[in-house]
C-alpha cells in the first residue's frame, strides 16, 4: 500500500517555490512512476482547445492528442471527474496507447474551476487502483494544480 502522505510531502518538496510548470510536471510524473508499484505509465495531458495534448510522462511512448470525450482521459475531462477504471478493456471507447495497460486512473487538473488537463496513470494489473489510491492521487493532483 502506498504511503500517500509521504508521497505528497515529497512532491511538495520538489515543486514548492519552483516557477516552471513543465519541470514540475516532469518531476511529478517521475515521482509517481518510480514510487507506485505495478504502473507502466504515469504522466500528464494538457488541454489545448478541444484536445488533450501529451505532456511530461514516464513510460512507453503515448498518444499525442486525445479528443475531448474520447478514451478514459477525454471522458474524465468531458465529465469533469476522476475516473477509476478497473479494466480498460471493458471501457467503451478506450484508447490503447500501450497494449500492456489493463487498468487506469485519470484525475482532472483544474484552476479556478476550469479543467486544464489530467493526471493519467496506467497499470498492467487489472483493478490496480483502489479508493485509497483515488483519494491519495487526488491530493497529489491538488499540489500539481498549484504549479500550473
Amino acid at each position: 500500500m502506498t504511503d500517500y502522505d509521504a508521497l505528497n510531502n515529497r512532491l511538495s518538496a520538489l515543486v514548492d517555490g519552483v516557477d516552471h510548470s513543465i519541470s514540475n510536471l516532469a518531476n511529478g510524473a517521475a515521482l509517481l512512476y518510480h514510487t507506485l508499484s505495478d504502473v507502466n505509465w504515469a504522466g500528464f495531458y494538457l488541454l489545448e482547445g478541444e484536445a488533450l495534448v501529451l505532456g511530461p510522462f514516464q513510460g512507453k511512448p503515448a498518444c499525442i492528442e486525445i479528443p475531448l470525450g474520447r478514451g478514459v482521459c477525454g471522458t474524465a475531462v468531458a465529465e469533469d471527474k476522476t475516473l477509476l477504471v478497473p479494466n480498460v478493456h471493458a471501457f467503451a471507447d478506450h484508447i490503447a496507447c500501450d497494449g500492456a495497460s489493463n487498468s487506469e486512473i485519470v484525475i482532472p487538473l483544474r484552476r479556478d474551476g476550469k479543467v486544464l488537463g489530467v493526471l493519467d496513470i496506467d497499470s498492467p494489473k487489472i483493478a490496480r487502483f483502489s479508493e485509497a489510491d483515488r483519494i491519495g492521487l487526488e491530493k497529489f493532483a491538488k499540489i500539481i494544480e498549484k504549479c500550473l
